[in-house]
């Protein structure tokens, strides 16, 4: 433990709150947009994550002996409410929330030896490889083919959505290397270089001209026997945790504790404070703001304490995306006329439809909400299929 680190393990939530704003404000480079409308890609973004990667601060919640800050979940909370407050860009970290924690579990101890250090440092940037044409949400359904060949793993077939593929260096995916059983074994979790002979990466361009997502194609890729992660044939049980942390990151409550921010600096920009209506909004947003922390809050303080991730996670999925698009629509009736611009209106990052572009996918990608009630239904209130 390093003395900042130690300092920071003895400091209340409220000296933690001013230390943390304190160093975004001084240390956030005036390069990296702030507010950004649209995922920042990996050169737009690199220099603020190297600053947090230089500080020790880029992964709060792994443990201490991995590198990590091994924060409470109250002070990872804290730290979310800070970047948000600030309007601090979001890092390329699906390294960081996705498959870091997954090597720490299942990782062998040469793989964690390997990539956790090079995902703290930036040396390896990640993109997650799952859905394909026919296995979005039925994602048990994908055909990329993982050939036993001896001495690797030969790989064909293709793989969509892949955000920020573009810019990754390595890629983690699921391919399927059985099919003489139900479709959820058969199914193993690999990673491979980017730049591998055989892999194409194409970019998708969005509704807002962007090129967040890529489709990957992958013709006789091969990839080393000992980039397999776990067993062979049992990686739908580590796709299961993984986007169980997938869900916890898109369940934190940033996206909708900065949405509430810009709403009301909206209002008060349009001069709408005493508005009755839009008041009794803002006081119910807040309420459900302050459920979804307290629930962020418990998740967290599990996987923390090492307990695996069960089906609950999704719940907060659900209740992060869904107030953030409760809160978007509120915006977009306060905005009316202001709704329509393509460049943010005011001072702070006020842009209503941006945040229109961002809300609107939150309840499709790591899981649609449709899907995840039929989990919840299932397996946690134990309704019949």
């Amino acid at each position: 433990m390093t003395d900042d680190t130690n300092a920071l393990f003895n400091m209340d939530d409220s000296a933690f709150r001013a230390h943390v704003r304190d160093w975004i404000e001084r240390n956030y480079p005036a390069e990296v947009i702030r507010f950004p409308s649209r995922r920042l890609h990996w050169h737009e973004v690199k220099p603020w994550f190297d600053r947090l990667s230089q500080k020790g601060w880029i992964a709060p919640g792994w443990p201490l002996e991995h590198g990590g800050m091994g924060l409470s979940g109250s002070k990872q909370l804290i730290m979310i409410e800070e970047l948000e407050r600030f309007g601090a860009a979001r890092v390329n970290d699906q390294g960081l929330i996705m498959l870091g924690p997954l090597l720490i579990r299942y990782g062998t101890d040469e793989q964690k030896a390997l990539f956790l250090p090079r995902i703290l440092s930036g040396e390896h940037v990640w993109a997650q490889a799952y859905s394909e044409p026919n296995a979005g949400s039925d994602l048990a359904a994908l055909r990329l083919e993982a050939k036993d060949m001896g001495d690797y793993w030969l790989l064909n077939g293709q793989k969509t959505w892949v955000t920020l593929g573009g810019d990754a260096n390595w890629i983690f995916l699921l391919a399927r290397t059985d099919n003489s059983g139900k479709k959820q074994q058969g199914i193993s979790f690999l990673l491979t270089p980017a730049d591998a002979p055989g892999i194409t990466v194409r970019p998708i361009v969005n509704l807002d001209m962007g090129e967040e997502f890529s489709e990957m194609f992958f013709d006789d890729v091969q990839v080393p026997k000992e980039l397999i992660v776990g067993e062979v044939h049992k990686g739908w049980t580590y796709a299961k945790d993984l986007l169980g942390f997938e869900r916890i990151a898109i369940g934190s409550p940033k996206a909708s504790a900065n949405a509430i921010g810009r709403l009301e600096r909206m209002t008060d920009l349009l001069g709408k404070r005493d508005d009755p209506t839009l008041r009794a909004a803002l006081i119910q947003h807040h309420l459900d703001l302050e459920d979804l922390k307290a629930l962020y809050a418990a998740i967290s303080l599990s996987v923390k304490r090492g307990e695996p991730l069960g089906p609950e996670v999704t719940i907060l999925k659900i209740a992060q995306t869904e107030l953030f698009q409760r809160i978007t629509d509120t915006m977009i009736d306060l905005g009316a006329e202001h709704t329509a611009l393509t460049e943010p209106m005011g001072e702070g990052g006020l842009h209503p439809s941006g945040q229109f572009l961002l809300a609107r996918p939150a309840t499709i990608f790591g899981g649609s909400s449709e899907i995840l009630r039929n989990i919840i239904a299932r397996n946690v209130l134990g309704l019949p299929a």
